[in-house]
């Protein structure tokens, strides 16, 4: 019986389109989102990471070693081994401390642990609307503080999964709070310097209510 590429899990919309787990785009060479940094937008956002900071769909590591460059305590997931084995040579070569697991960014609750940031960088904007929702109920269970969403806006040289603002803020109800969203830009390797337009979010967890 041939090996289940997705391991067990759900493809997400993007697989099914494509017909290939995430792991793919790593197999010949760079993806198309990793152009051999940290993402701008995240660099510049970084001084308002604190305490634990979960990236959530971390790829090929490179904004979680920055953010622990800064010296905080990070994890990266994702469902993608050749990343992550990317993601740990780079640790291992920077003489960071990092750390880097599997995980289903739909099901992060499989964690049991919660921190006070969570990154996604690029993740939001590669479900389609159902996976939102299910990926925000995910997020719930992790999620004590503050989160922050790098994705596609439209525009021109917009990217293949643009986001239009009412959509990314639609899926957080109640118990969180959209704090703001800014103009900002995605690097892509297939984009020139400026990059994609993108949105960047910063959303909330509210208190519990007694």
């Amino acid at each position: 019986m041939p090996e289940d590429p997705f391991g067990g899990r759900k493809p997400t919309s993007h697989e099914r389109m494509t017909g290939l787990p995430w792991d793919a785009s790593y197999h010949e060479g760079p993806a198309p989102w990793d152009f051999g940094g940290p993402q701008p937008a995240v660099v510049r956002a970084a001084g308002r990471f604190t305490g634990t900071v979960l990236d959530a769909g971390c790829g090929s590591g490179e904004n979680a070693l920055h953010l622990v460059s800064r010296g905080l305590p990070v994890l990266g997931v994702d469902v993608a081994e050749t990343a992550l084995e990317t993601a740990r040579e780079k640790n291992r070569e920077r003489g960071l401390d990092a750390e880097f697991a599997t995980a289903d960014a739909l099901h992060l609750e499989r964690l049991q642990c919660r921190f006070d940031t969570v990154l996604d960088c690029g993740l939001f904007h590669a479900f389609d609307a159902d996976e939102r929702v299910a990926y925000v109920k995910s997020l719930e269970a992790v999620t004590k503080g503050t989160l922050y969403i790098l994705c596609f806006s439209e525009g021109e040289s917009a990217g293949p999964h643009p986001v239009k603002r009412e959509a990314l803020t639609k899926p957080f109800g109640a118990g969180w709070r959209v704090k703001s969203i800014e103009v900002e830009r995605v690097q892509t390797r297939f984009h020139d310097e400026s990059g994609a337009p993108a949105w960047f979010a910063t959303i909330e967890r509210e208190p519990a209510r007694e």
